[in-house]
């Protein structure tokens, strides 16, 4: 297995039951995203986007196929080094930012290093600090989730995915609630992240607007990998 590549799939399939029968949402997909790399996932609704993020960062199983993690099989882990795996190699940036509302931005950054098991001491602070000034919000540390906007909050959030320096980040529609000229500046705070930092990002848009952006796109259409490149 390629070490060059953080995520690896081969012949990806996934079924769900339903009352007509099997629903196959994803139909084989084989991709491969290289290190350091900014991928951009697309599709329309229903293509199959979310189901391939989910089992790409091992928060559910294929029924067929196999996906490798900087070259290990996910299939030979147990559910513990699961854990333990997307709480140190990944970092994740949801639709919905999920800030702790009694801690201030520093605080909740702060509280991603220690569930990723970091000490949390000088070194630790100064690379929240990093991270805040990183995305922007160097003077809105001590600001509580309340006294932000919605950008504002999303890019603590980008900031808490970041500080324990995680192989990978999965971004999971993370512009759908901004406006377009905030979904283009965290669109721009992903990318400057993989050049600095060298940190793999995978995230799902259904907005066109940003897909220059990307160093790679990945599109679904119907379960089935229509480009990936």
């Amino acid at each position: 297995m390629n070490q060059d590549y953080i995520v690896k799939t081969t012949g990806i399939k996934r079924a769900f039951d339903t009352p007509a029968g099997k629903f196959w949402a994803l139909k084989g997909i084989d991709v491969a995203i290289p290190k350091g790399t900014f991928a951009i996932l697309k599709g329309r609704s229903g293509s199959g986007k979310t189901t391939l993020m989910n089992i790409l960062n091992s928060l559910d199983d294929p029924t067929e196929g196999e996906v490798f993690f900087e070259g290990r099989a996910l299939k030979e882990l147990s559910e513990h080094e699961r854990e333990n795996l997307r709480r140190r190699k990944m970092g994740f940036v949801f639709q919905s930012v999920s800030l702790i509302p009694s801690l201030n931005a520093f605080q909740n950054v702060e509280f991603s290093m220690r569930m990723a098991g970091h000490k949390i001491n000088r070194e630790s602070q100064a690379r929240v600090e990093e991270c805040l000034k990183l995305v922007g919000l160097g003077n809105r540390m001590t600001h509580m989730s309340a006294e932000m906007s919605g950008g504002e909050q999303q890019r603590v959030a980008i900031a808490r995915a970041l500080a324990h320096r995680p192989g990978v980040i999965f971004a999971d529609e993370p512009t759908a609630e901004l406006d377009s000229a905030m979904a283009a500046h965290v669109t721009e705070i992903f990318k400057e992240m993989t050049r600095r930092e060298g940190i793999t990002v995978l995230m799902t848009t259904h907005d066109v607007g940003l897909m220059g952006a990307a160093d790679m796109t990945i599109e679904l259409n119907n379960g089935e990998l229509v480009h990936a490149g």
